[in-house]
């Protein structure tokens, strides 16, 4: 509680929430053929890999490359080249833990204009609904989201960009979550102080976390193993958040 609110006897967080941003990946959207993608670019640059063994080294080289992002950074505008260069290096490493050549850059760049195209990715079920109900609601909606300069065009080409006021990414702002200046960013848009505001995602540390830290709400979304506060988006039209 701030000092005004101390001093007045209001508690915002008393109050429903009147804003609600949200995280993409795993949240609004996924790419269900992303091991298959890699295959199939790969294999048109002459290295062939198995997408069963994609699956695990992907996730490995995200852990490991998340690990040398510092507290405050973006991971797309701290590289030298950009988003462009990082997922180059992304791509270098998932071949060398492979036992594979490094992609030719001709590979690179055609797997960072693949993952820009809306059919690289899949709109969970629910979104749109829930969406729709919440701005039916009167609830002001933001995306708040660790990415780098795809994200504007990619929501707009899968039809979810007019569902907001606010498009808030990481490259942009140059701080990725769990830092409080993304979440900021989008508060400063939304014209919403903290306490009145919710933020929804499916990383505990990332979202839960860096949203609490600046004195937001939070909801963990957890979609495959049901131990979230929530199993997908329905939950929050029934939330008492928004009561």
């Amino acid at each position: 509680m701030t000092d005004r609110q101390r001093s007045t006897g209001i508690d915002l967080r008393a109050r429903p929430v009147r804003a609600i941003t949200l995280d993409v990946n795993g949240t609004l959207i996924h790419p269900p053929r992303l091991f298959d993608i890699y295959s199939e670019v790969l294999a048109k640059h002459g290295i062939e890999v198995d997408p069963m063994e994609l699956e695990s080294v992907v996730r490995l080289v995200w852990q490991e490359l998340e690990c040398s992002v510092r507290f405050g950074e973006d991971r797309f505008a701290a590289h030298p080249e950009g988003a462009r260069g990082w997922w180059g290096r992304f791509a270098d490493r998932v071949c060398e833990h492979l036992g594979v050549e490094r992609p030719s850059r001709f590979a690179k760049s055609e797997l960072y204009d693949r993952f820009a195209r809306a059919e690289a990715w899949e709109i969970y079920p629910e979104v749109s609904q829930v969406l729709n109900q919440l701005a039916a609601r009167g609830v002001r909606l933001a995306v708040v989201s660790n990415w780098d300069e795809r994200l504007p065009e990619l929501l707009e080409d899968l039809g979810l960009a007019a569902g907001f006021e606010a498009i808030v990414y990481s490259a942009a702002v140059g701080a990725e979550k769990p830092h409080p200046a993304i979440f900021q960013r989008a508060l400063d848009l939304l014209g919403e102080p903290p306490p009145l505001a919710l933020h929804v995602g499916d990383r505990r540390r990332e979202d839960v976390e860096g949203a609490q830290a600046l004195g937001m709400r939070a909801l963990h979304l957890d979609r495959h193993r049901g131990k979230g506060d929530l199993d997908d988006l329905t939950g929050l039209l029934e939330s008492d958040v928004l009561r």
